[in-house]
């Protein structure tokens, strides 16, 4: 399989497969990087696909920049990718894992299909839950504009802000959902209505968590993904 390591901009990018058609963006989620899109793309690049994939903000090759994972970052970088791949491709799709199904909820207007697999689906309602966990009321939050939590994440009132000032974006195309029944970011309750809503297609793991990496998980992910593309 063909690997072109490049740049878009200044955000650090893998191209996978001989030139085609037709694409897949892949958007990894917290912690990851634009590598994870290989696995995915040796199922997609044989069946006539190329497969692009960034480093989001302070991750991959962006760590240590001084740059933070925020959709009001992530956002652009993400319309530069899908501006590069709009002059290559005459029909672009999406793979995308968690909080990266969320930009690209906010970045993509019209994919072809969206392939989502663990997606924060309700950025706002998972805010209010950390606030619950942390013990911090809206008016804590709007005070002191940042507090650290025990459990690594930092609330931002900015940030929730600016998550009621842009909804996502309400797609018409196909969409997939790969959805695990212990995910603990996204309550099964709001991946079915969302479902519901959007006519997607909700797949759920039973025993499965919000990162999927257990052999039992990446093997259900792969059959997913082959299902689906």
């Amino acid at each position: 399989m063909k690997i072109q390591q490049f740049s878009i901009g200044a955000v650090p990018a893998v191209l996978y497969g001989e030139p085609a058609e037709r694409g897949y963006l892949f958007l990894h989620g917290q912690m990851g990087c634009k590598e994870e899109a290989e696995a995915f793309a040796r199922a997609a690049c044989p069946r006539g696909y190329q497969v692009l994939s960034i480093d989001l903000p302070g991750h991959g090759e962006r760590q240590g920049r001084g740059e933070e994972l925020l959709p009001w970052t992530a956002v652009p970088d993400i319309r530069a990718a899908l501006d590069w791949a709009e002059r290559r491709w005459g029909t672009i799709s999406l793979r995308a894992n968690s909080i990266g199904a969320y930009f690209a909820m906010l970045a993509a207007g019209r994919p072809e299909r969206a392939l989502l697999v663990s997606p924060v689906l309700d950025m706002e309602g998972l805010i209010l839950t950390m606030m619950g966990w942390a013990g911090v009321t809206e008016e804590q939050l709007r005070e002191r504009g940042e507090i650290p939590t025990a459990f690594g994440q930092t609330l931002s009132w900015k940030y929730l802000c600016w998550v009621r000032e842009h909804p996502p974006s309400r797609w018409t195309c196909p969409v997939r959902i790969l959805y695990g029944s212990e995910d603990n970011m996204t309550p099964r309750r709001t991946a079915e209505a969302y479902a519901r809503q959007h006519g997607a297609k909700l797949t759920v793991l039973e025993g499965g968590e919000h990162w999927f990496h257990t052999p039992e998980q990446l093997a259900a992910l792969r059959q997913w993904e082959e299902l689906e593309l």
